[in-house]
């Protein structure tokens, strides 16, 4: 790793060489979780969290880690286990499994000194950060970009009508692709695990301590805007922020989904953080 170095005040600008390095963690289960970590040199880090059937190179993950890079902090991108390059089989639902991959990551980081300044998860990645700061209270400032509130929505459209009726008769349905070709088995068992995932219950977990950003595009044809508004309706210590014109995953707008989150997410002085009640902010 390189040698540490004091980290930027608020608004500094660091021109400060960025060594990417690969990077293998084993999980509680034995499988490699690969990720690419950003190195700065700081002790700080940042961990981007990617979404459904995605990985570490979409868009959203590479922008962000450049953008952490370009203000002196490091960031570490990875794959949950059964996507991109790490071990481990695609399921759908997975949310606890890949919170728990989640943990291993953050312990690892952990064990070398590091300092977890924030968690940020795009998607599906957005609903296990902010799952992991319901379980564990060691990291303060958790970032949800374009997660979805209402698991139990979203589903008819990958799997098709009746699917709970398909499902609980065949015990699998098989997702395919416009031009029939096969992409993955959905199992009763996780189909299930993503119905009794409580987002409500989990965002009333998240301790009052914890820092909370929802950013969500006011055009998201995937997750509807309603659902950041019921994020920013129950977490406590929260921040929304509507990005006008925008989709799920910002194809246009990543330089200000770039500024939104660093703003966020750069260390601020305690006395400027108010914990006991959530900040609502549209663009």
């Amino acid at each position: 790793m390189s040698p540490t170095r004091p980290s930027p005040t608020h608004h500094e600008r660091v021109d400060t060489p960025v060594v990417q390095q690969r990077v293998v963690i084993h999980n509680r289960h034995g499988e490699k979780l690969v990720g690419i970590s950003h190195e700065t040199g700081s002790k700080e880090l940042v961990i981007l969290c990617h979404g459904f059937r995605s990985s570490k190179e979409r868009i959203p993950m590479v922008n962000l880690a450049a953008a952490f890079g370009k203000e002196g902090i490091s960031a570490f991108r990875f794959d949950f286990a059964g996507n991109g390059e790490s071990e481990g089989s695609f399921q759908y639902g997975n949310y606890h499994r890949e919170a728990d991959d989640l943990r291993d990551v953050v312990q690892h980081f952990f064990g070398g000194k590091r300092g977890i300044i924030a968690l940020v998860g795009h998607s599906k990645g957005g609903n296990v950060v902010l799952l992991y700061a319901s379980k564990y209270n060691d990291v303060h400032t958790i970032v949800n970009i374009s997660g979805r509130f209402y698991l139990e929505r979203g589903i008819e459209g990958r799997l098709g009508q009746d699917f709970l009726q398909r499902i609980k008769q065949n015990g699998f349905i098989d997702v395919k692709n416009k031009g029939g070709k096969f992409q993955y088995r959905v199992t009763e068992e996780s189909l299930m695990e993503r119905l009794t995932t409580n987002t409500h219950a989990t965002c009333l977990l998240i301790q009052k301590d914890c820092r909370v950003l929802t950013v969500h595009g006011s055009r998201d044809e995937l997750v509807p805007v309603e659902d950041a508004l019921a994020f920013a309706k129950i977490i406590r210590n929260h921040k929304l922020h509507i990005v006008e014109g925008a989709d799920h995953e910002f194809t246009s707008h990543q330089d200000e989904l770039a500024s939104i989150v660093l703003d966020f997410v750069r260390p601020y002085p305690p006395s400027s953080i108010s914990a006991d009640k959530s900040t609502h902010s549209c663009l």
